[in-house]
C-alpha cells in the first residue's frame, strides 16, 4: 500500500524538526513487547526488561495503548512545542487531551478500558521514563541532536526535497508530493494540519511511525542516522589516562564504568571499591555535572552525562 502527503508552498515553509521524548517512550515500549531480542538495541534492552517487568509496567496501561502490533494511541504523541520539548511538556499535553480524542484511540485501539485516568498514566510514563531512558538520555538526545543538525546543514545546502526523499527507503518525495510505500495506514493531507513535523527516533528502526490528527500537523518518526553505534562503548584509554590526570584515577574509573548506567554496589564490585568509597566519588561527580542519578525500584542508578561523554571521548565524530 502506498499513501501520498502532498505540499503546497505553504506546506514546506511549515515543514520541521523536532525531537520528543514521548516518540522515544512510545518507540522503545513498543521494541521491548517484541519476542525477540532487538539486534540494535540487544544490551539496553537486557538492562531495561527486567525493571520493567519488576515494576508491572509490561502489564499497565501503556501496555494497552502500546501494542506489539498495528495502532497505538496517538493522543500519546502531542504535537512538540519546539524543536527540543521536555519530557514534562509533553505530558502536560497529554494531560490536557480532550475526552473525546481519547475515547476515538480507546475505540481504534478496541480495549475495554474507559476510564483511563490520563494523570494516572502520566505517573506510570514517568515511572518508565525513570527506568528505561532517563539513564541512558544524554546519549540518546545526542544521537537525535546530531540527526536533526545534519539534515538542518542539508537543506540549506541542498533543499527540502532531496532531505525528505533520503529520510528512509520507504519515503519517497516526488513532484510536491512525499510517498510512503508498504504501510498499512495511509498519510494524506485531509488527514492532518498544513506542514510536517520530522521526528528522529532511536528506537523506531527498522520502519517508519507516522500521526494524523487534525488540525495538528502531521508527524513522521524516522530512524536517526548512526542508530547502529549507539550502544557502542566509547572511552579510549589515552581519554581516560588524560582525564584522570585531573579528576583522578578513582573517579575517572567510575566514569568509564558508566558507559552503561551502574548502580553504587555493581560500580564498587567492578571497580574495586569499597561502596562508601564509591558513593562519595559518585556524589562528587553529581556535583560537578558529570553524572545523573535515577531511581530504580529500592536502588538507584548512575549514568554519565554528555559533558562526562564529551571529556571521555573527544575522538568521536558528529554523527
Amino acid at each position: 500500500m502506498e499513501s501520498g502527503l502532498s505540499f503546497s508552498a505553504a506546506d514546506l515553509a511549515q515543514t520541521r524538526f523536532a525531537v520528543s521524548p514521548m516518540w522515544e517512550v512510545v518507540t522503545s515500549f513498543r521494541l521491548l513487547r517484541e519476542a525477540a531480542e532487538p539486534p540494535l538495541h540487544r544490551r539496553w534492552a537486557a538492562q531495561v526488561r527486567p525493571r520493567i517487568v519488576r515494576a508491572g509496567l509490561d502489564r499497565g496501561r501503556l501496555a494497552e495503548l502500546i501494542p506489539a502490533r498495528g495502532y497505538l494511541a496517538d493522543f500519546l504523541n502531542p504535537t512538540p512545542y519546539g524543536p527540543f520539548p521536555s519530557l514534562e511538556r509533553e505530558l502536560d499535553a497529554i494531560r490536557r487531551t480532550p475526552q473525546e480524542q481519547v475515547g476515538r484511540d480507546l475505540d481504534l485501539l478496541s480495549t475495554s478500558r474507559r476510564d483511563l485516568d490520563l494523570d494516572r498514566l502520566a505517573d506510570e510514563i514517568e515511572t518508565y521514563w525513570e527506568l528505561a531512558l532517563a539513564p541512558y538520555w544524554a546519549r540518546i538526545r545526542s544521537l537525535l541532536e546530531a540527526d536533526v543538525f545534519h539534515r538542518a546543514r542539508q537543506v540549506a545546502e541542498h533543499g527540502s526535497a532531496r532531505v525528505l526523499g533520503e529520510l528512509h527507503e520507504t519515503v519517497r518525495w516526488d513532484d510536491g508530493t512525499l510517498h510512503l510505500v508498504r504501510r498499512a495506514c495511509a498519510l494524506t493531507r485531509d488527514q492532518a494540519g498544513s506542514g510536517l513535523l520530522l521526528i528522529p527516533s532511536a528506537f523506531a528502526w527498522p520502519r517508519v511511525l507516522t500521526r494524523s490528527v487534525a488540525p495538528d500537523p502531521p508527524q513522521l518518526a524516522y530512524p536517526a542516522r548512526g542508530i547502529g553505534n549507539l550502544w557502542e562503548p566509547r572511552t579510549t584509554s589515552t581519554a581516560t589516562d588524560a582525564v584522570a590526570a585531573v579528576l583522578g584515577r578513582s573517579r575517572t574509573l567510575l566514569l568509564a564504568e558508566l558507559d552503561t548506567p551502574a548502580s553504587t554496589t555493581h560500580l564498587a564490585a567492578s571497580a574495586g571499591l569499597s561502596a562508601a568509597a564509591v558513593s562519595q566519588h559518585l556524589m562528587a561527580l553529581k556535583h560537578a555535572g558529570l553524572v545523573t542519578a535515577h531511581r530504580s525500584g529500592r536502588s538507584v542508578l548512575y549514568a554519565r552525562t554528555a559533558v562526562a561523554d564529551a571529556l571521555l571521548c573527544p575522538q568521536m565524530e558528529t554523527l
